[in-house]
């Protein structure tokens, strides 16, 4: 079985839909049948991140074909590529970030397309206009011409059916894992050294991700205020550090600290590699997620698979990344961020609680086990058995 992918976000994306493309295709090709998987990149030459996913050379990676093309990388994505499709016999082709090519029916193929979130619609403040204009047109369309769609979450399945009145029918659920280096082993000497590179405290909460405003990192920082206000240790025996890339988000959430003269319980460490990543996770003392909507929230289960205890938000899908181990306080509650925070710090019981809880979490999210509802999804639209 020949399947094909939109690897554009899995070429040359970090975070999010990057990681999720990336970890679709390291999943399907550990499987003992694994099919034969094409990728189809917009600048084969421009693919810094598909380096990482193993056995790259057992795939198949095509780019445009033709001078034309190849100056019209990004239109040959989403109208061209077809013609590739059907050349190669491709039985299935796999949308892997919300979208597929606009002609994708002279493909002569099946469809699939994952659906992370349809947060430009649940909160519009959050995006330009012509942003949402653009994606709005994409996903409800790939929505319509996909024979189904893979939602990476409940809530993101909940969402489809409310905004695309998409049959409930016609959407499978199929989580993401994370990296495997998250559950991996690391030697007390290479967690030292990632301690002393970065200057991390000897306790600290964590917290990884965007520095935006969706992600709400301001109720920690308004949390903290109000634990130093009432004098509590932990506001400022156990500093917050924000490993994220710097927005003007970030200097917001300075300027409050300042005025409440607690800008040293805050720490903002940019361009850390993810080679580092799960050093911080395990050398935190707890994470928050405060994040107000998320698709699926992947740092809450990257925390619960590195055996820290995790806090997040409620109102959106963070409980099912991060499960029954976590803690979740509303996004506007900085007194319930408050008591979270001390707690998941200091008492002992509960701690060792989270951790045990959210590793038993975490292993549901093994790669056999999501590569096996992936692949159930292809042979239901292979076999036509909706």
């Amino acid at each position: 079985m020949r399947i094909g992918f939109d690897a554009k976000r899995a070429a040359q994306n970090r975070t999010g839909l990057g990681n999720y493309s990336r970890f679709v295709l390291r999943t399907l090709q550990r499987l003992g049948d694994a099919p034969e998987l094409h990728l189809y990149v917009p600048n084969p030459r421009r693919a810094p991140y598909l380096g990482e996913v193993p056995h790259l050379s057992s795939m198949h990676i095509h780019g445009p074909g033709g001078p034309l093309w190849r100056r019209l990388r990004s239109l040959w994505r989403v109208w061209g590529v077809w013609r590739d499709i059907r050349r190669d016999g491709i039985a299935l082709y796999h949308g892997l970030s919300n979208e597929l090519p606009l002609s994708i029916r002279r493909a002569g193929c099946r469809s699939v397309v994952t659906v992370h979130d349809l947060i430009f619609l649940h909160c519009p403040e959050y995006y330009h206009p012509i942003d949402r204009m653009i994606y709005n047109y994409k996903m409800r369309r790939a929505c319509r011409e996909a024979d189904r769609v893979v939602a990476v979450s409940e809530f993101t399945k909940r969402e489809l059916m409310a905004y695309y009145g998409v049959d409930g029918g016609k959407i499978d659920v199929v989580y993401q894992g994370c990296d495997p280096a998250f559950a991996a082993p690391i030697a007390p000497a290479a967690l030292a050294d990632v301690r002393r590179r970065h200057s991390l405290p000897p306790r600290f909460v964590l917290y990884v991700g965007s520095i935006e405003r969706r992600k709400n990192l301001m109720l920690v920082a308004r949390a903290v205020a109000l634990m130093a206000r009432r004098g509590q240790g932990a506001g400022s025996l156990v500093p917050v550090v924000a490993v994220g890339r710097h927005t003007p988000y970030e200097d917001e959430i300075r300027a409050y600290l300042e005025g409440e003269g607690i800008g040293a319980a805050f720490r903002f460490i940019h361009g850390v590699g993810f080679a580092d990543l799960p050093s911080f996770y395990r050398l935190a003392t707890a994470f928050v997620y405060p994040s107000r909507i998320e698709g699926f929230g992947i740092p809450l289960l990257e925390a619960a698979t590195s055996g820290v205890p995790a806090i997040g938000c409620t109102g959106s899908c963070l409980e099912e990344a991060g499960g029954p181990g976590a803690l979740y306080v509303g996004p506007d509650d900085a007194e319930a961020m408050a008591r979270a925070i001390v707690a998941a710090c200091t008492d002992g019981a509960l701690r060792r609680r989270m951790i045990a809880q959210g590793r038993a979490w975490a292993a549901r999210f093994s790669d056999s086990r999501l590569a096996a509802d992936l692949m159930a999804v292809y042979r239901k639209v292979l076999l036509g058995s909706f």
